[in-house]
């Protein structure tokens, strides 16, 4: 359709200046420009370059030629950079030049001719380069508002990710504490049952209590996976809970001295307070897992300015192992008093024994 738009033109051309007794002389010439000008508009579009610069110098021999090199001219300048174009665009004002001086309007003197010739061109160049940033401002925000939703939904995933692995590990600590509790009643079920009745009763009461507490948790893991929204979590624990669950412990039997040196608790941030509860909860769970029966001490020192230090050390195994450990629970706990910016060191103490000790940053009120 292009081309036979340019052909019509063309034509028109051709018939205008054929009308004027001045350029009749020239109607061979037109019509032989005009044909190749129209046969090289196909090439000029496969190949804009080359193609504007063959019509601009045909544009120097006719006015027949102008139609389709100022389209060569225009898309130079839509579809390549500025310095191709300018120098397109120098090429086609030059070939204009060349025929006006040769082949003069009536009427029209050539400065004028030459004023109009640089307009037009450099009006060709703007429209074209205007248009094509115009395209390529457009494309480039296209391709952000696409990487930006793209990685909103990264974003999304990865929170969704970072979320259930919190809840993972939340639960992994509760559960596995709460199952250690589990077995070391049932452990003193099967090895004391001489017991009185009412010792019995309470045990399996605490037994019952403490399996429906679990398959709470369990059910709440199970309802997290199942919901595509992020886990908001339960109301987490605090340093002040710490006694409370050594009290737990020592109901459960296990003897456990709890020294705490910690001067201004209340000053403590809460996310420190959370790990360094975690840090306990863990360090009772594998005594009670890995030495049942055996005496812990829980030392808790710190103050403002000077850190918190969390140390657990009990003797070693008598060899009884109320419930097996995977080993991911102290993966888990150093990677979170890494993100705590504290540190973790766990293992056999000279003499046996296991010590579990931990520093965390406590900053100055």
């Amino acid at each position: 359709m292009a081309v036979g738009l340019i052909g019509v033109l063309v034509a028109m051309t051709i018939v205008g200046r054929a009308s004027d007794p001045e350029h009749r002389k020239f109607l061979v010439l037109d019509v032989a420009v005009g044909v190749v000008s129209v046969a090289l508009v196909p090439i000029m579009f496969r190949r804009p370059v080359p193609g504007a610069i063959a019509l601009a110098a045909l544009a120097a021999l006719s006015p027949a030629a102008t139609p389709p090199s100022t389209v060569g001219t225009l898309n130079v300048a839509l579809t390549r950079p500025f310095r191709t174009a300018a120098l397109v665009a120098l090429a086609g004002t030059v070939g204009h030049l060349i025929q006006g001086l040769w082949q003069p309007i009536h009427g029209l003197p050539f400065l004028w001719f030459a004023i109009l010739d640089v307009v037009v061109h450099a009006a060709l160049l703007g429209w074209g380069q205007g248009t094509q940033a115009r395209h390529q401002l457009l494309e480039s925000l296209r391709e952000r508002a696409d990487r930006a939703e793209a990685e909103q939904g990264r974003r999304v995933a990865e929170a969704r990710t970072l979320e259930r692995t919190k809840m993972a590990r939340e639960m992994h600590d509760v559960l596995a504490h709460r199952l250690s509790l589990l077995a070391t009643y049932a452990g003193a079920l099967e090895y004391r049952p001489d017991s009185s009745p009412e010792r019995l009763a309470k045990a399996a009461g605490v037994i019952r209590t403490g399996v429906h507490q679990a398959l709470d948790e369990l059910r709440e893991v199970i309802n997290v996976l199942r919901d595509e929204d992020v886990y908001e979590g339960r109301p987490q624990p605090t340093f002040d809970d710490v006694r409370a669950l050594v009290d737990e412990s020592r109901e459960a039997g296990t003897t456990v001295a709890y020294e705490d040196h910690v001067t201004d608790p209340t000053s403590l941030p809460p996310a420190t307070g959370r790990t360094a509860y975690r840090i306990v909860q863990e360090g009772l769970t594998n005594a009670r897992k890995h030495a049942a029966g055996r005496p812990v001490t829980v030392t808790v020192d710190g103050r403002p300015g000077d850190g918190l230090r969390i140390e657990l050390t009990n003797p070693a195994s008598n060899g009884i192992t109320v419930t097996p450990g995977s080993g991911t629970g102290l993966v888990g706990l150093t990677e979170r008093v890494q993100l705590a910016g504290g540190t973790l060191d766990h293992g056999q103490v000279p003499g046996g024994g296991f010590r579990l000790e931990a520093s965390l940053p406590w900053p100055s009120v």
